[in-house]
């Protein structure tokens, strides 16, 4: 028998233990969802910043959200330029869906990643580059704030100061979130034109034309017939490169002074494979010789479906969720993804039908994750040539029959060298099937422009 202090006592135990539960209840139901920053560069190749292989670049504050996070090496974006692929990541489909092109037409009836997120209580902000449509006023898309800033006015800080300076005042306004940003930059994108004391900062370096792979080598041929002085042209793409890398590190700091570090997820990425150098019939444009851009081992760059043009730097950092220091090998995933898997982790329950991508935050958690759906690349012209990667595998269609099929087997390959159609004619046959259905599932027609 208990003593009548002794069941007091007790009451007062059972009392103070059923209120740390519905506390901690309380605390599972009502924790606010991560704020959510996505950094994304224009025509960055997936290997100019350090950690993911440049010989020469200065990135710190990237290589260090890389090692406070994971850093993928199969991701990809939806489209080999910069409106394509911003389409497939705000709206979850493949930008060949749409019969008219989304930069000049805008999203029509499908929803976004933005609207989404505001029904759920988010703060939605974009700063920088659009190219999503004709409209870009407050409340687009479900975006609160949106501010299309072009060249900084301050030149000497790099061209993306001013943008990057916007988006940590939203962060700042917003701090008791959660919210949702586009911070999307302007470099490496043509004309690459660092200041000065930028470039200064590469002053030592001396191209050796032997630290870069053999799929490079031509844009250093094509450099030199513009300049001959490739250390110099060199130093200008890296100028550029490492103002992106300073902004990023601004953006960290503010989280980090906020103390939001521990609740937000940052995410760092680029929109496509670097730019060519380019030569035209009158001669040379300016500044083109810096466009230097690096896809390491991979063939191909912008406005090419070769894994040069499609496979991107991607870089997750959300503390005690994404696991740190770890480079994922293995997960494929794509910007198609960046929608529904964004409303798993926010809980949005009820998604847009028909999705293209996937829920792939098993693989952002640390977790194996194989790929349930293809992915498929076209550009928005009827007779285009279209590609897909299932497993391993990566096939090209050629443009109306004109050249033979490309198979390569990415696990072995990744440089998409060896052409093995001949050598596996079932896996051809049963791809070309599949691309096929998807090719006829998309419009018969195109509209351009208005």
């Amino acid at each position: 028998m208990y003593k009548t202090s002794q069941l007091k006592n007790l009451c007062l135990l059972t009392i103070i233990l059923l209120t740390l539960v519905v506390a901690n209840i309380t605390y599972a139901e009502t924790k606010q969802p991560p704020n959510i920053v996505f950094l994304f560069a224009d025509d960055l190749g997936y290997a100019d910043i350090g950690c993911y292989g440049h010989p020469y670049a200065k990135t710190p504050a990237i290589d260090s959200l890389a090692k406070e996070g994971t850093r993928f090496t199969q991701f990809y974006v939806t489209g080999v330029t910069c409106n394509p692929s911003r389409t497939g990541a705000m709206t979850g489909i493949f930008p060949a869906r749409f019969p008219k092109y989304a930069a000049n037409f805008g999203f029509a009836e499908r929803t976004t990643i933005t609207e989404l997120l505001k029904a759920e209580g988010y703060k939605t902000g974009h700063f920088g580059k659009w190219h999503m449509g004709p409209d870009d006023s407050n409340g687009t898309y479900g975006i609160d704030t949106i501010e299309t800033i072009g060249k900084s006015q301050n030149k000497s800080k790099g061209r993306d100061d001013d943008l990057y300076s916007a988006a940590i005042n939203f962060i700042k306004e917003n701090k008791d979130g959660p919210f949702y940003i586009n911070v999307w930059g302007h470099a490496t994108h043509f004309p690459v034109n660092p200041p000065r004391a930028l470039v200064d900062k590469f002053r030592d370096v001396q191209l050796d034309r032997n630290d870069f792979s053999p799929s490079m080598q031509h844009k250093f041929d094509e450099s030199f017939v513009i300049d001959e002085d490739l250390d110099e042209s060199i130093r200008q793409y890296l100028g550029d490169v490492y103002q992106i890398d300073l902004n990023v590190g601004r953006i960290l700091k503010t989280l980090d002074d906020l103390k939001l570090g521990e609740n937000t997820i940052v995410v760092f990425s680029s929109d496509h494979g670097p730019a060519p150098v380019k030569l035209t019939d009158k001669g040379v444009r300016e500044y083109s010789k810096n466009m230097l851009g690096y896809a390491g081992e991979f063939r191909g760059g912008k406005h090419s479906q070769l894994e040069g043009g499609i496979r991107v730097p991607f870089i997750i950092r959300w503390p005690g969720h994404v696991p740190a220091g770890r480079v994922d090998t293995d997960n494929v995933g794509s910007f198609i993804d960046w929608l529904p898997t964004l409303c798993s982790i926010a809980g949005v329950k009820a998604l847009p039908k028909n999705l293209d991508g996937e829920d792939i935050s098993a693989a952002w958690f640390g977790g194996q994750q194989k790929r349930k759906k293809a992915l498929y690349w076209k550009t928005s012209a009827t007779g285009s040539a279209p590609a897909i990667r299932v497993d391993n595998w990566k096939m090209h269609l050629p443009r109306k029959n004109r050249d033979q099929i490309q198979l390569y087997n990415l696990a072995t390959d990744s440089a998409e060298s060896i052409n093995v159609a001949n050598d596996h004619p079932e896996v051809v046959a049963r791809l070309k099937k599949q691309l096929r259905v998807w090719v006829n599932e998309l419009p018969t027609e195109y509209e351009k422009n208005k």
